[in-house]
C-alpha cells in the first residue's frame, strides 16, 4: 500500500518537474525567436545605407546623354624642336618647317537650344577646326565665341536649333556624399556616364599658375578619363553642377578622383562670353592666404577661420572700403569662406560696379564692409572684346594657303592700321602676329588673352611679313592710355 502511493507520488512528482522543465524551455525558445526577429529589423530600419538602394540615376543618365557632345580638334604644328639663338639670328621663318598635323578629342553641353555649347579651354585652345557631334550622330562645325584661360571654360556654337539643352543646377547647395553623374567620352567612347558621390569642394589644384586663374573645384570619385574634358557633371535630376575639367593621376587615366569646374563659375563666365565676349571679372583688391594652423601660429589668430589679407592694393577696392592688412576675411555677401578657393569662387560670381558686403574681423572684432568690385584696369566700365582700340589695328585670320606658303601653322594678320600703337611702332599692314611674348597667336581673342596678362609688363611681338620677312616689335602697356 505505501509502497504503491510512494510509487504514485514520485510519478507525479516526476511529471510535475517534466511539465515545468518543457514549459521553461519552450517560453525561453519562444522569446529569443522573437528577438532574433526585432533586432535585424530595427537595425535595418536606422541604417542610412538602407536608402542608398532607394536612388535612381536613370533618369539623370537618360537626361543628361542627349546634351553632351563629342568635340572633336584638327591642330596644326611644326616639326622641329625649337632653338632660341636659331630664332634670334635668323627668325622662326627661316628653317621653312613641314607643317603636321594632330587630332584631339574632348566633351562639351549643350547650354541653350540654338547651339551654344560650353567646354574647357584646353579641348579647343589652338585648335584649326573643331568638329562637334551629337548623342543622335548629326556633325557639325563649331565656332568659338569666347575663351577665358583663368577658368579653362570656352564657349562655341553651332548652327542648329531645337537642341536638346541642360538646365542648370546649383552647386552651392551640394553636400558632401551626394551622388552625382559625370557624362562624356573618355577614350572616344561616347555618351559614357559614371556614377559617384561629391567627396570635397572648393579644392585648388593649381593647375593654372596665373594669379588670375580661379579654381574651386568640385572633387569627385565619379570615374573621370581622357576625353571626359568638357563633360558634363550632374546631381540625380539631370541638371548640369559642373564641367569635368582634370583628373589627380600618375598614370594619366582615373586612379580615384577628378574634378569639376562647379557651375557657379560657369554660368556667370559663360554669360558674360556670349554677352560681351570676354570675362567681367571683378577683384576685391587685396593678396590673400588661407587660415591655417601655421599661419595662425605665425600671427597670433586664436581661431582658425576665413581668409587672411596678407596685402591690400592701392587705391583698390578693398583699400577704399577699409580693408586693411591683417584683417581675416570671413563672409562674403551672407556666404561662409574658409579658404582662398571659397573666397575666390564667391567673387567670381560678381561684375565690376557691384556692391558686395564683407564681414571680417580686426584685432577680435567682427566688422561689416560694403566695397564696389572693379575690373583689371581698377574702374568699373565693361570691358569688351573691342577693347584692342588702342593698338589701332583690325586683324583677320590668315588662309590655309599663307600657312602652307611661309611654313607656319598659326597667326592672325593686320588688316588695316590707324592711329594707335601698332602704328607708332611702325609695323605695317600685313604683318602676322604669331607669337605675343610667350602666347602662340592663333585668333583674334589670343591677342587679348596675351596682353591681359602682361599688363604691368613689356609686350614682344614676333611675327612674319608676306614676303617671308620675319620682324621682332616691344612696347610698353603702361603706356597705352
Amino acid at each position: 500500500m505505501i509502497k504503491s502511493f510512494l510509487g504514485k507520488l514520485f510519478t507525479a512528482i516526476l511529471g510535475g518537474a517534466i511539465a515545468v522543465l518543457l514549459f521553461i524551455f519552450l517560453t525561453d525558445k519562444k522569446e529569443r525567436i522573437i528577438t532574433m526577429q526585432e533586432l535585424p529589423t530595427v537595425q535595418v530600419a536606422s541604417l542610412p545605407i538602407g536608402s542608398v538602394g532607394q536612388i535612381d540615376l536613370t533618369y539623370a543618365a537618360e537626361l543628361s546623354v542627349k546634351s553632351v557632345v563629342h568635340v572633336k580638334t584638327l591642330y596644326s604644328h611644326e616639326d622641329y624642336q625649337g632653338n632660341q639663338f636659331y630664332d634670334f639670328l635668323f627668325g622662326e621663318g627661316g628653317r621653312r618647317p613641314q607643317p603636321k598635323h594632330s587630332l584631339g578629342s574632348g566633351s562639351g553641353v549643350i547650354i541653350s537650344d540654338d547651339g551654344y555649347i560650353v567646354t574647357n579651354n584646353h579641348v579647343v585652345r589652338g585648335s584649326n577646326v573643331i568638329n562637334v557631334v551629337l548623342h543622335d550622330k548629326r556633325e557639325y562645325e563649331g565656332k568659338v565665341i569666347g575663351q577665358d584661360p583663368y577658368t579653362d571654360l570656352a564657349l562655341i556654337k553651332i548652327d542648329e536649333n531645337d537642341l536638346p539643352k541642360m538646365e542648370f543646377g546649383n552647386s552651392d547647395q551640394l553636400k558632401l556624399g551626394e551622388w552625382v553623374l559625370a557624362v562624356g567620352n573618355p577614350f572616344n567612347l561616347t555618351s559614357t556616364v559614371t556614377a559617384g558621390i561629391i567627396s570635397a569642394k572648393a579644392r585648388n589644384l593649381g593647375l593654372n599658375g596665373s594669379q588670375m586663374s580661379i579654381e574651386s573645384f568640385l572633387q569627385t570619385d565619379a570615374a573621370v578619363n581622357p576625353g571626359n574634358s568638357g563633360g558634363a557633371l550632374v546631381n540625380t535630376r539631370g541638371n548640369l553642377i559642373g564641367i569635368n575639367t582634370a583628373i589627380e593621376s600618375r598614370t594619366g587615366s582615373y586612379s580615384g578622383y577628378s574634378f569639376a569646374i562647379p557651375v557657379t563659375i560657369v554660368e556667370k563666365v559663360i554669360g558674360d562670353l556670349k554677352k560681351y565676349g570676354e570675362v567681367q571679372r571683378a577683384f576685391i583688391g587685396v593678396s590673400i592666404k588661407t587660415v591655417d594652423a601655421e599661419l595662425a601660429n605665425e600671427y597670433n589668430i586664436e581661431k582658425i577661420e576665413g581668409v587672411y589679407v596678407s596685402g591690400v592694393s592701392s587705391d583698390g577696392a578693398a583699400e577704399e572700403g577699409g580693408i586693411k592688412t591683417g584683417d581675416i576675411i570671413l563672409d562674403v555677401s551672407g556666404k561662409v569662406v574658409n579658404s582662398s578657393a571659397e573666397l575666390q569662387e564667391q567673387v567670381s560670381k560678381y561684375h565690376p560696379g557691384d556692391e558686395i558686403r564683407i564681414l571680417i574681423k580686426r584685432d577680435g572684432e567682427k566688422k561689416q564692409i560694403d566695397i564696389i568690385l572693379r575690373n583689371r584696369l581698377g574702374n568699373t566700365e565693361v570691358l569688351k572684346a573691342t577693347d584692342l582700340d588702342f593698338l589701332g589695328a583690325e586683324f583677320e585670320p590668315i588662309s590655309s594657303e599663307d600657312k602652307y606658303r611661309l611654313q607656319i601653322n598659326r597667326g592672325v594678320r593686320v588688316k588695316s592700321l590707324r592711329r594707335g600703337k601698332l602704328k607708332e611702332e611702325n609695323i605695317k599692314e600685313g604683318f602676322i602676329i604669331y607669337k605675343i611674348n610667350e602666347t602662340s597667336i592663333y585668333k583674334v581673342s589670343d591677342v587679348r588673352e596675351a596682353l591681359q596678362s602682361v599688363k604691368d609688363g613689356g609686350v614682344f611681338i614676333s611675327g612674319i611679313y608676306p614676303n617671308g620677312n620675319v620682324k621682332y616689335y616691344a612696347f610698353s602697356l603702361n603706356s597705352k592710355e
